[in-house]
């Protein structure tokens, strides 16, 4: 198969397009950073350069690959990242610029391979969320907003395209072993300083250092392993869930009451 895997750079992206190409498939892996994927090709990765918040840079992308191949069968959509802040704080372009990254290019990247897979009856889609799709941390809020419409999207498109013969997954991550929470951490208490919220941003972005830095969480090869199912599986699920307490913490949000669960986050977040 033909596979488009974006956010190719680093992390959980990197490593699953080196997993994709060992299972014999031709995989593109897009990101910004080229020079950073210049070692994926020794796997036969071909590195695209791409930036979901440019429209030219989304065509040039997906109309090089179907120039060269003819089609694309399978897309992960796993660009991304996470502003942390309180709502009060974050300024509102780097509120759209969430959105933009993490919802508006995930979509429209989508729209652009969505022609192609309708042509051949068959496609995969494979949209990498988060469990802050489903629960909320403070400071997190325009993150969690980008992930909870993730959620949305990924429902709609499923419904939308199975009559065409394309699948729709969404992988929902529990703590992954990548610097994705030390930069959160950092952004976090930046934004915060000298505001009424500091001292809880202090100690939440400490809680994610600790977490982040540490042995704790599971590795990015597991979430790898999960796309990997989503893109090749006959029947692929609805959502997988990978990584460190992604099914504990759903299944904890799905029946503690509101005041509960705020209360949970409140003894986790003052613990240190």
């Amino acid at each position: 198969m033909i596979i488009l895997v974006t956010g190719a750079s680093s992390g959980i992206g990197y490593e699953s397009a080196i997993l994709l190409a060992q299972k014999g498939h031709k995989v593109y892996g897009a990101a910004r950073r080229m020079d950073r994927m210049e070692p994926l090709k020794q796997y036969g990765i071909v590195p695209v350069s791409l930036d979901v918040t440019s429209e030219e840079s989304m065509q040039a992308c997906v109309s090089g690959i179907l120039a060269e191949e003819g089609r694309i069968d399978v897309l992960v959509n796993n660009a991304g990242y996470g502003y942390f802040g309180a709502i009060e704080n974050v300024r509102m372009e780097e509120a759209r610029r969430q959105l933009e990254v993490n919802v508006f290019g995930l979509a429209r990247l989508t729209q652009l391979v969505l022609p192609s897979m309708r042509e051949h009856r068959f496609g995969r889609i494979v949209n990498v969320g988060s469990v802050a799709g489903r629960t909320v941390l403070p400071f997190g809020g325009w993150y969690h907003v980008s992930k909870y419409s993730v959620e949305a999207l990924s429902d709609a498109l499923r419904m939308e395209l199975k009559p065409f013969g394309i699948d729709v997954s969404l992988i929902e991550p529990g703590g992954i072993s990548t610097d994705w929470g030390i930069i959160a951490a950092d952004n976090l208490e930046q934004c915060s300083a000298g505001t009424p919220y500091s001292v809880p941003a202090a100690r939440e972005a400490r809680w994610m250092r600790l977490a982040y830095g540490g042995r704790y969480l599971a590795r990015p090869a597991c979430v790898s392993r999960a796309i990997g199912k989503a893109a090749t599986a006959r029947r692929p699920r609805h959502r997988y869930h990978p990584g460190t307490g992604a099914r504990l913490l759903l299944g904890l949000h799905a029946i503690l009451p509101a005041r509960w669960w705020d209360a949970l986050m409140r003894l986790v977040l003052t613990s240190l």
